[in-house]
């Protein structure tokens, strides 16, 4: 089985519910973990509340409410494993969409996540995070070296200037809405890479992807783990994943 890590509550509803939707068109058998085995929903204010007049550039777009609205149907998704309760040997690859909000912490800090997460890319099973789920990656840990397991990867997350940019959009109204920690999740991420290089920002002036614009978004690829920055890379990201998990099916037989 294919498993989605989420948190609590608080994840992006694109991140998770376009990979889902590919994977499941696929038929590709897909589970979930949250912190304790309960119902996670996505932020609501990307769902939702929206953000008055900035909703048409921050909110979640038509498309991938659909496919949310899909997944939280799955019966999959109504019962979800607890961290503590996935089994390594049962996971075929592994997921971690992203989401800003306060409640992203509870997966985001989780060392048994972590600990999910690093097993999967060690022992080469195909895996991808987007968004602040690259700081999971980032921070699971290979216990032979006690360094993350993106040490010796190429990788990006959301940029610096995405997450700023969101952040001073917002910040008169929200706060520290969009500032999930003090530092940037580029800044965590890099620190965590053998050499700054291996952190790929993608283009300056990021554009959204579609299902029939995949050449919008932009991945990066390492052996078997799959990043990208924002929901604008999704489609991609879920057609490359998709594929990648199914090149690593072919090969096993």
């Amino acid at each position: 089985m294919i498993l989605f890590l989420l948190p609590d509550h608080d994840y992006d509803p694109t991140e998770s519910a376009v990979p889902w939707a590919a994977l499941r068109d696929a038929g590709i058998p897909v589970r979930f973990a949250t912190p304790e085995g309960r119902v996670a929903l996505a932020d609501d204010r990307l769902v939702e509340q929206g953000f008055s007049f900035l909703s048409p550039l921050l909110m979640t777009r038509r498309d991938a409410l659909h496919d949310y609205d899909r997944m939280r149907e799955d019966p999959d998704f109504q019962s979800p494993l607890a961290y503590s309760d996935v089994v390594d040997a049962e996971v075929t690859g592994v997921v971690v969409p992203g989401g800003h909000a306060p409640g992203m912490k509870s997966m985001l800090e989780s060392t048994t996540a972590q600990t999910i997460f690093g097993n999967a890319i060690l022992a080469g099973k195909p895996v991808a995070a987007v968004c602040h789920g690259v700081l999971l990656a980032a921070r699971a840990k290979d216990p032979s070296t006690g360094l993350s397991v993106l040490h010796d990867r190429q990788t990006t997350a959301v940029t610096a200037t995405l997450e700023l940019s969101a952040w001073n959009l917002t910040r008169l109204r929200l706060g520290t809405y969009y500032r999930t920690y003090p530092q940037t999740v580029q800044t965590e991420v890099t620190a965590a890479l053998r050499n700054p290089h291996q952190f790929k920002r993608g283009p300056l002036l990021p554009q959204r992807d579609s299902a029939t614009h995949l050449n919008r978004g932009f991945t990066v690829r390492d052996a078997n783990y799959l990043s990208a920055r924002w929901p604008g890379d999704c489609h991609r990201l879920a057609a490359e994943y998709r594929d990648l998990v199914l090149e690593n099916r072919n090969a096993a037989r």
